[in-house]
């Protein structure tokens, strides 16, 4: 089953998960883009407004991981607690050492 066809059939929840972690990964990677402007409008004299540019995207990228996070905990304990998926421990003896 390739990828595309997985998330096809994803559920709702799921694809709410995958578009909170994409939010987080495209928000965590602009505050570096959003440092650099905010160096750009400071060196032009904008530093109340430089400061909030970059004090925002960081604000944002946090709270958009926190977002994911919380909602892939969500998502994984719906799944664990069907009665489908099994959690299996695994003793000393079950592993196999080449």
């Amino acid at each position: 089953m390739t990828v595309w066809s997985a998330a096809r059939g994803a559920s709702w929840s799921a694809k709410v998960v995958l578009a909170a972690g994409l939010l987080a990964v495209l928000l965590v990677a602009a505050v570096p883009a959003a440092f650099f402007i905010g160096v750009i409008l400071m060196l032009l004299g904008h530093v109340i407004g430089g400061l909030a540019l970059f004090g925002a995207s960081i604000l944002a990228a946090g709270a958009a991981v926190v977002l994911a996070a919380l909602t892939g905990v969500r998502h994984l304990r719906q799944l664990v607690s069907r009665p489908r998926y099994r959690i299996v421990q695994l003793g000393q003896g079950d592993y196999r050492y080449n």
